[in-house]
C-alpha cells in the first residue's frame, strides 16, 4: 500500500471520472467503505476503474471481486504474466488508459520490453497460448474476462490516461515512473478474501473449474449482474447482437447500431461491441441517473466479456 499522503493524493484522481460522481473515500459507508478499504490495501490505491462503480454498491463489489481474484490474488501464474494478459486484452479493446496502467505495472516487474511492444501494437507472446495446467488457464482466462469487462467501463467513464489531466506533457514520463514505483504489484494477496463482499452465486463457470476461488468470484459477480434492473429491450438487443459477433472491431462508424430507436439500447450495444465509440452525446441521450448509467454499462460490459471469453480457443 502507498504511504498515507500518497493515498490521500491518489484519492483525488476520482475527480477525473466522467458522467457519474463516485462516492468520495471520506463519505463511503457500508459495502462501498468495505470495498474501498480492500482496494487500497490489496491494489495499492483507490483505483478509479473500480471506484467509479460506487453509485451502485453491489456492482462496485462485483467489479472488485473479479479484479482481485483474477489479477491480484496469489495463484499458480505470476503477476507479470497476468499483467501481460491484461495489457494485451486492453490493447485489443482500444483502451489506452488500461494499456498505460498495466504497462507501468509491467515496467515495475521488469517486463518493460513487453510493455513497450504492446503499447506500440506489436506482437508479443500471449501467456494464454500454449500448454497450461487447468489452474493456470483458469487464472489467465479470468484476467482476460475481467479486462474485457473493465476496458468497456473505462472507455465510457475515464479518459485516455490514468494521469490527471493537470499533469503537463513535459512531466508525464516522470509522473508515470513515480506512480509505477508506488503501485509496484506485491507478491499476491491471499485468495478468496473478497468473496464475502457478495452473496454466493449459483451459475456454473466451466472455464473457471481449475481454481475454486476464481469460480466462486465470478459466480457471485454474475449473480449481481443478472439481478440488475436492466430493461428487457436492452437485454434482448445486446444478446441478439452478440450471438453472431466474432469479436472483431466493427470499425470507426456506429452505423451498425443506428437502427436502435431507444437511446439506452443504442448505448448498451455500443458499450458491448465498440466501447471506444462511446461519446458524451451517446451517454447524454440515454438520460440515466448515476446508478442507472453505471448498471447499464456494467451489465452490457459483463455480458460482452462473457461472450469474448467464450471465443477463446479451448486447449488441453
Amino acid at each position: 500500500m502507498a504511504p498515507k499522503p500518497v493515498r490521500l493524493a491518489l484519492r483525488r484522481v476520482l475527480r477525473e471520472v466522467r458522467h457519474v460522481r463516485p462516492v468520495p473515500f471520506g463519505r463511503a459507508t457500508g459495502l462501498v467503505r468495505d470495498v474501498y478499504r480492500q482496494l487500497e490495501r490489496d491494489f495499492g490505491m483507490l483505483a478509479p476503474p473500480v471506484a467509479l462503480h460506487s453509485p451502485s454498491p453491489p456492482v462496485l463489489a462485483a467489479a472488485w471481486v473479479m479484479l482481485r481474484e483474477s489479477l491480484v490474488a496469489a495463484g499458480e501464474t505470476s503477476r507479470a504474466d497476468r499483467e501481460v494478459v491484461a495489457s494485451l486484452v486492453s490493447q485489443r479493446n482500444s483502451c489506452p488508459y488500461c494499456v498505460e496502467v498495466h504497462g507501468m505495472a509491467l515496467d515495475s516487474l521488469g517486463r518493460s520490453p513487453e510493455a513497450s511492444a504492446i503499447a506500440a501494437g506489436q506482437a508479443v507472446t500471449d501467456p494464454l497460448d500454449g500448454d497450461l495446467s487447468p489452474a493456470a488457464r483458469t487464472e489467465l482466462t479470468a484476467v482476460a474476462f475481467a479486462f474485457h469487462y473493465l476496458n468497456r467501463v473505462v472507455n465510457v467513464f475515464l479518459g485516455t490516461s490514468p494521469l490527471p489531466s493537470s499533469v503537463p506533457d513535459s512531466a508525464r514520463e516522470k509522473a508515470k515512473a513515480v506512480l509505477g514505483r508506488l503501485l509496484r504489484p506485491g507478491s499476491g494477496a491471499m485468495p478468496g478474501e473478497s468473496l464475502d463482499l457478495l452473496p454466493a452465486g449459483s451459475q456454473d463457470f466451466s472455464w473457471a473449474a481449475g481454481n475454486p476461488f476464481v469460480e466462486d468470484a465470478f459466480s457471485r459477480a454474475s449473480a449481481v449482474f443478472g439481478s440488475l434492473a436492466v430493461s428487457s429491450a436492452v437485454r434482448d438487443a445486446v444478446v441478439r447482437e452478440l450471438s453472431t459477433w466474432d469479436g472483431s472491431p466493427p470499425g470507426p462508424s456506429r452505423s451498425w447500431a443506428a437502427g436502435a430507436g431507444d437511446p439506452a439500447v443504442r448505448l448498451a450495444l455500443v458499450v458491448a461491441k465498440a466501447p471506444y465509440q462511446v461519446d458524451d452525446a451517446l451517454v447524454a441521450a440515454a438520460g440515466l441517473d448515476d446508478r442507472e448509467l453505471v448498471e447499464l454499462v456494467a451489465w452490457a460490459s459483463f455480458t460482452a466479456a462473457a461472450h469474448c471469453v467464450s471465443l477463446i480457443p479451448v486447449r488441453n
